[in-house]
């Protein structure tokens, strides 16, 4: 992976996404709309130089696997690239994306395709079904991003992380998850209620 000062990500304007303010949570409505703006404004810029500038969005793709009743939830461990985010859970697989992910056409699905590639190994069906999207205004890390949020209904629970210096993971059922709640990233807690909810 390109180290993060070279490496170029998918962003769109604030303004552009949020024309009438920025709202904080986890939307549902207007989906097509939010996904045209990112698919016709879209820009990359240098991630060192967005990382910290809240004008801009960096758009994430962020994938939540489910088999049954229970959840992928992963452990980013001591050797996570994001320092900012070690040792906390997640229920989602996601990151940014990147000029090589618009050879298909798509931006949003083939970064979300590239990602889980990535970071997990699972060879069952996979079809990511649009919830919604999540944005938080709480931290300085996460202002800067957008999540768009998906679901896969997995076949089977063979899944497990590529990368196991960096990650763990285990499959749990949301009540067996909600004693890790309070070391969830901010992100994972937002997606964690609306899935209870």
């Amino acid at each position: 992976m390109k180290a993060a000062a070279a490496e170029e990500v998918l962003c769109v304007k604030r303004d552009d996404i949020f024309p009438d303010g920025a709202w904080h949570g986890f939307v549902t409505d207007n989906l097509e709309r939010y996904q045209s703006v990112i698919r016709e404004r879209y820009v990359f810029k240098p991630r060192a130089e967005v990382e910290d500038d809240p004008s801009f969005q960096q758009i994430i793709p962020y994938v939540v696997f489910r088999h049954g009743d229970r959840y992928f939830l992963t452990h980013r461990l001591r050797a996570s690239s994001e320092k900012r985010l070690r040792k906390l859970y997640s229920l989602g697989v996601g990151g940014h994306i990147n000029r090589g992910d618009l050879d298909s056409g798509d931006p949003i699905q083939d970064g979300l395709k590239r990602e889980w590639e990535e970071e997990v190994v699972y060879d069952g069906h996979f079809d990511a079904a649009l919830l919604g999207l999540l944005n938080d205004e709480s931290a300085p890390v996460s202002k800067v991003h957008l999540g768009v949020v998906f679901l896969v209904d997995g076949d089977t629970p063979n899944i497990t992380i590529r990368e196991t210096k960096k990650l763990g993971g285990e499959l749990l059922t949301l009540q067996e998850m909600k004693v890790l709640y309070l070391q969830m990233e901010s992100w994972s807690q937002i997606v964690y209620d609306r899935l209870v909810g």
